[in-house]
């Protein structure tokens, strides 16, 4: 007999490489219309994102060895039903935006913007307005 399937997050974690945490905290804190909370450790300082039990959570971290990036992987993060206000945030808080808010077909709508750091992220909503 095989070993029973168990449903798990592919994803768990994610560190979103910033040059200056605090600037960062700010722009995602607006952007997301959420608390990102600086948490102090023995030998590194991190912004959290809110995460709920889903398994899934991330940070914004301050590293030599990593810079922000425009390339490479795309994370989306929920505006669901405050698409457009939270690219103004973005707007407002030292970020560009790349794309503005169009469908993507069943999957509802996007905007890709620069956060105020560098990294190319998307805001995803399933509806364009609330």
């Amino acid at each position: 007999m095989g070993v029973p399937l168990v449903m798990v997050r592919s994803a768990v974690w994610f560190d979103i490489p910033v040059r200056d945490l605090d600037r960062a905290i700010g722009f995602y804190s607006a952007v997301l219309s959420v608390e990102v909370k600086r948490e102090v450790y023995p030998n590194f300082t991190i912004g959290l994102l809110p995460h709920g039990d889903d398994g899934v959570a991330g940070c914004l971290l301050t590293s030599g060895d990593t810079k922000p990036s425009t390339e490479g992987i795309l994370l989306y993060f929920n505006a669901n039903g405050r698409l457009e206000e939270a690219v103004a945030a973005a707007e407002a808080h030292g970020g560009r935006v790349l794309e503005p808010p169009h469908p993507i077909g069943s999957f509802g709508f996007r905007a890709v913007v620069l956060d105020s750091e560098g990294n190319r992220i998307a805001l995803h909503s399933e509806r364009l307005v609330a």
